[in-house]
């Protein structure tokens, strides 16, 4: 009997240590299986809760409102200025009155895009930005109905020196910025190419076409050869560098589709302006809209 207690002890010893090791197991890989099934779970680190803003991103000011006012300012005041230039140069005569033209033309359009990233994110930015080439509108219609007179503009932004032209070119020109601000806006590929065609295309087209045209188109005479392909290489270079620009600012990303969607939109733009019809209507209607069409089914 005394033999067998100290075996029972040894045993229950054992039995113990057993028990408790595997008790132990149990419990490292309980407490792993814990941290590797909840370890997805991050718990937000609480902070300072921070100043309440608008939905929409400014530039100027944390009011929405206040930032898009100065962005009207400041870009009114660029489209003014180029404006008063150009008009500067025309009555010095410093260019020719066609590149004179071509030169307002190119730039106005193109430097008030390049303003646009400094209003709202909103549809409010957008409408703010269109009121600027819209009062242009306004004027085109005044002026080219003879109820305003402002031979500068006449002299800086006609072929031929009569105010009735504005009521032609320059109006569609100003339409097609305002309806690009106000339909299309930043985000929009569509924007970009009708706006860059419009601007940088058709001017340079007319530029390189006066100087550098001596082979005619065989369909139309009125055009070259090396002003359509000036058109369709200054449209598409002017498309990226904007897509470029607004992508920088986050407004859109870029990538090899936008790239071949501008590259097919400049070269129906530039088919479209060599044709006789086209210069009938007149070239800051139809190339526009054939950039929204086209650009319609591409982008």
């Amino acid at each position: 009997m005394a033999s067998v207690a100290p075996s029972l002890v040894k045993h229950v010893r054992q039995h113990s240590t057993l028990h408790s090791s595997k008790t132990s197991k149990r419990r490292r890989y309980a407490t792993c299986i814990h941290k590797d099934c909840f370890s997805f779970i991050q718990l937000p680190v609480l902070s300072p809760t921070p100043p309440r803003r608008t939905r929409f991103r400014t530039m100027f000011s944390d009011s929405v409102l206040v930032s898009d006012l100065i962005a009207e300012g400041v870009s009114g005041g660029v489209a003014l200025s180029l404006l008063k230039l150009w008009e500067h140069t025309a009555r010095r005569r410093v260019f020719d009155q066609k590149l004179n033209r071509k030169l307002v033309h190119i730039t106005v359009g193109l430097a008030f895009m390049l303003c646009w990233p400094m209003f709202s994110s909103g549809r409010q930015g957008a409408l703010f930005a269109a009121l600027i080439p819209a009062v242009n509108i306004i004027k085109m219609l005044l002026t080219g109905l003879g109820i305003l007179k402002d031979d500068a503009t006449v002299l800086s932004m006609t072929r031929y020196g009569d105010y009735r032209e504005l009521l032609k070119g320059p109006l569609y020109y100003a339409a097609t910025i305002t309806l690009a601000s106000a339909v299309y806006w930043r985000t929009s590929p569509i924007a970009i190419a009708a706006v860059c065609n419009m601007c940088a295309g058709d001017g340079m087209a007319d530029i390189v076409g006066r100087r550098f045209g001596g082979q005619k188109l065989p369909y139309n005479q009125n055009k070259s050869v090396n002003g359509s392909i000036a058109m369709a290489s200054f449209g598409f270079l002017a498309s990226l560098g904007i897509m470029m620009y607004y992508a920088s600012f986050g407004f859109m990303e870029e990538s090899v589709k936008l790239v071949i969607g501008f590259l097919v939109v400049s070269v129906a733009t530039a088919l479209v302006e060599s044709h006789p019809f086209s210069t009938e209507l007149d070239d800051n209607l139809t190339v526009p809209l054939t950039a929204v069409l086209v650009g319609s089914f591409v982008f």
